[in-house]
């Protein structure tokens, strides 16, 4: 794993972003030599003129495949989806090339040139995808590991690392016990702990250590091995650290107070805020420049529908516990809480009207955020923001759930582009892992990459109700 700006990115990741780039590149300048070169004293020119034009469609074929999510560790080492991400990529990355193009007339290439480009592209990205993935084997990206813990934190590792794609998973060579601790892995897996760890660890080539005690409070801690280990190399996390960079949420049950307090993260500088707010206008003027069409047709079909009001204005807890008006399109019925019992949303909402129904699946109905982004209400990016009712429920049964009202609430957040809607309170504690994580690693880089994946959300109606 490579930590850019409190992102872990997989080292596959890295790899296959660099390959691609290669490839395109080739692409690119394969495309327009067959289409319009015309002799050899030619190319050379025709190359050197077109290297601009070839870096706009390098970065918008990356940001396509990107936003169709072809960089996720889950999404990787599988044939079928890559081929079908790999299509809309395409199609989403001729789209914003012709867009370019009306833009900035300058950079035009000419359809013809366009489309065998864009044809020697998907055939090249989906063979090299297919040797990558039978030809490198995944124990290259595989860090090894041992495990200090045998208790149920360890078995829990056990049953987390399974559910990892293969080239994702750490190689875990044994568990070292705690004096007293249970035992809850298979002993086949137990390395004997007569060695110090630094021994062990070389002993069996390991790269990296993860400290998953069940209890740490009283006997004895190997604090200084782990530093030994540290000074030598040798990687030492913590379980919860673990989850962290695997997962890219924070596993609620690993957790522990001190953890919040001695961890890194968790930036609320002036600086971060004058970047962040800065980033929230340029991206709200931007995204109304571009919707403001879009919204004005939905405005017009809710009307036809249902008449006034087009918009619904509803109380939401924002930073620091303060309430707020947020501003949506009604995608339900008049008077859909009669009884005035707040309800979540569920699968196929009797409430929902048809032109509601068509809008929340596209979040069409979430623009008119804009406008609370612009008053200073919500960030662009940030968790969602919940009713009050909801709050004080989940506040009393979800232990850290307020540590999400430290930063202002987003329009999209990195919750929303990992975890399908929520409905429940199971679902909110699964969204509060997303969340937490956000809140402890929040930067301009994440949020580029969660508006950058909010485009598959938008595309393919990923978690809407």
């Amino acid at each position: 794993m490579l930590k850019i700006n409190n992102l872990y990115i997989p080292k596959i990741s890295i790899l296959i972003i660099g390959i691609d780039f290669l490839l395109l590149l080739i692409a690119f300048f394969g495309g327009i030599h067959l289409r319009l070169a015309e002799g050899h004293d030619f190319t050379f020119t025709l190359y050197r003129d077109s290297f601009y034009e070839a870096c706009i469609f390098i970065f918008a074929m990356i940001f396509s495949m990107a936003a169709m999510g072809m960089y996720l560790p889950e999404t990787q080492r599988d044939f079928n989806t890559t081929l079908f991400r790999l299509m809309p990529s395409v199609a989403l990355c001729f789209g914003l090339m012709t867009l370019i193009f009306y833009i900035f007339p300058d950079t035009y290439l000419g359809r013809g040139a366009l489309f065998f480009v864009m044809i020697l592209s998907f055939v090249g990205i989906l063979i090299a995808r297919a040797i990558l993935y039978k030809g490198v084997s995944t124990d290259i990206f595989r860090p090894r590991t041992i495990v200090l813990g045998i208790g149920k934190n360890a078995k829990e590792l056990i049953n987390q690392n399974g559910k990892l794609p293969a080239h994702h998973q750490p190689k875990i060579i044994g568990f070292v016990p705690f004096q007293g601790e249970e035992r809850h892995v298979p002993t086949s897996l137990i390395i004997s702990g007569k060695d110090s760890l630094l021994k062990l660890a070389s002993q069996y080539k390991a790269e990296e250590i993860i400290i998953a005690p069940q209890e740490r409070r009283g006997g004895y801690f190997p604090i200084q091995e782990l530093l030994e280990c540290k000074m030598h190399g040798i990687r030492v996390m913590d379980i919860a650290t673990f989850y962290e960079r695997e997962n890219g949420h924070i596993r609620m049950d690993s957790l522990y107070p001190s953890w919040f307090v001695f961890g890194g993260g968790f930036d609320q500088s002036l600086l971060r805020s004058i970047i962040k707010r800065t980033f929230d206008l340029l991206a709200s003027l931007t995204l109304l420049a571009i919707t403001l069409p879009i919204m004005l047709i939905a405005a017009l079909f809710i009307l036809i529908e249902d008449g006034f009001p087009i918009f619904y204005r509803q109380e939401r807890v924002g930073k620091s516990g303060e309430t707020f008006m947020v501003l949506k399109f009604r995608s339900m019925r008049k008077n859909a809480e009669k009884d005035n019992s707040p309800q979540w949303a569920a699968t196929n909402d009797p409430r929902i009207t048809r032109v509601g129904n068509i809008i929340r699946k596209l979040r069409i109905d979430e623009l008119p955020q804009i406008v609370n982004v612009l008053k200073n209400e919500m960030s662009f990016v940030g968790p969602r923001p919940e009713r009050p009712y909801f709050v004080n429920m989940l506040n009393a049964q979800v232990p850290y759930y307020n540590v999400r009202h430290s930063v202002k609430p987003g329009i999209t957040g990195w919750a929303q582009v990992r975890f399908p809607y929520g409905s429940s309170v199971e679902d909110a504690i699964e969204k509060l892992q997303y969340d937490l994580y956000y809140v402890k690693n929040h930067s301009l880089f994440l949020d580029a990459v969660i508006i950058i994946l909010t485009v598959e959300v938008v595309l393919m109606g990923k978690g809407s109700r």
